[in-house]
């Protein structure tokens, strides 16, 4: 096939959001959720694809970049056929992005709703609705959630709570108080602390799938992660709460914690698709959008898989299919919250927390008859 040549003559492309590396690792793994993020196109063929189109792989020195589909045209490249990347939910997804960026831009001052939606090029109710649908919250919700963590980022690094409240944006001590405690799970002062006060029971138990690092409080697990290193393990545990009063209960054990270990029991039995009839309870901070995700990635059956866009849909939400991937991404209770069992719709086996080589090795397990 012959090459077609391509005139850059006078082209001004808009900046691409993202390095070319993970642009290109997208690619490869037709990543569905940057799509609108942008567009690549093929030197051999002068087409442009989204990055979660399923037509065959083009050779990585054969590909160049696109921050819009408006760019890519521009430089000579004719849409994709297949995933039509210059349909209109592509563009209102590129103008999406446009507007979380902008939010991320100006945390301190977010522009008011009128404001963003006038700088990305839709109306007020359209930008609410569809950013709503695409990233489980609404604008304000998305800047009150980025100011949390923030506020949780300075809390470690300030002398005070009053710098860090400020530091992140909060305007007066109560909504920092009301802001921590809807995504930290407990007060600004004892975050800041460590954890000081907080009894954290943990134990490691080997599996076939590497070490499995089991912590909660008195209320419920608040963690369960997987990897290859115990004392790797233990010290992200210490990190994200290093005054907390942790105890290793694998080698000695007291009355109190057997409820404790029926929960660890209970986890094991359903890594082998044992039914237990011990309720694993879950002490772990979250949004309500999380929260409902992660109850939807519970109904999924052991040995069964769902597409992100399958539980967007199950949770009344069809277009936030990226949203529930990033609640899958940032889900601190493997194996409790299944999201191992969440796929693209490639049917590849995808991202994972705990690491993509035993997010497959999870899945063929649960597969064995």
């Amino acid at each position: 096939m012959t090459a077609r040549i391509l005139d850059r003559t006078a082209l001004v492309t808009t900046p691409l959001a993202l390095p070319d590396d993970q642009a290109w690792a997208a690619v490869v793994t037709r990543d569905h959720r940057l799509d609108g993020r942008f567009v690549y196109g093929v030197r051999t063929t002068g087409v442009y694809c989204r990055p979660g189109c399923g037509s065959r792989r083009p050779r990585r020195e054969h590909v160049e970049f696109f921050a819009t589909p408006d760019d890519a045209g521009r430089a000579g490249y004719r849409p994709c056929r297949r995933c039509r990347p210059a349909d209109a939910s592509m563009a209102a997804l590129a103008a999406l992005e446009r507007a979380r960026a902008l939010l991320d831009t100006r945390p301190d001052t977010p522009p008011s709703l009128p404001e963003l939606a006038g700088a990305v090029g839709l109306s007020p109710g359209h930008l609410q609705r569809s950013f709503r649908r695409a990233f489980g919250v609404s604008p304000k919700q998305y800047v009150l959630e980025r100011r949390a963590a923030r506020f949780r980022t300075s809390l470690r690094r300030s002398a005070s709570v009053t710098d860090a409240q400020y530091d992140a944006g909060y305007s007066a001590p109560s909504r920092a108080q009301a802001g921590a405690r809807a995504h930290l799970g407990m007060a600004p002062s004892a975050y800041q602390k460590g954890g000081e006060g907080i009894e954290i029971r943990y134990s490691i138990r080997e599996t076939e799938f590497g070490a499995m690092l089991v912590a909660s409080t008195p209320q419920g697990v608040c963690k369960v992660a997987l990897g290859d290193s115990r004392a790797r393990l233990v010290s992200d545990l210490a990190r994200e709460f290093p005054l907390a009063s942790r105890r290793d209960i694998t080698a000695g054990k007291s009355p109190g914690d057997a409820a404790f270990l029926e929960w660890i029991d209970a986890i094991l039995a359903g890594l082998d698709g044992r039914p237990s009839e011990v309720t694993v309870p879950i002490d772990v901070a979250a949004t309500a959008f999380q929260r409902r995700v992660w109850r939807a990635l519970q109904q999924i059956p052991y040995g069964e898989t769902r597409t992100y866009a399958a539980v967007a849909r199950s949770i009344g939400k069809p277009d936030a299919a990226r949203a529930v991937a990033r609640a899958c991404a940032t889900n601190p209770i493997a194996l409790v919250v299944p999201c191992h069992r969440v796929v693209p719709t490639s049917g590849r086996a995808g991202g994972y927390r705990w690491g993509a080589k035993r997010k497959a090795r999870l899945l063929k397990r649960e597969r064995r008859p």
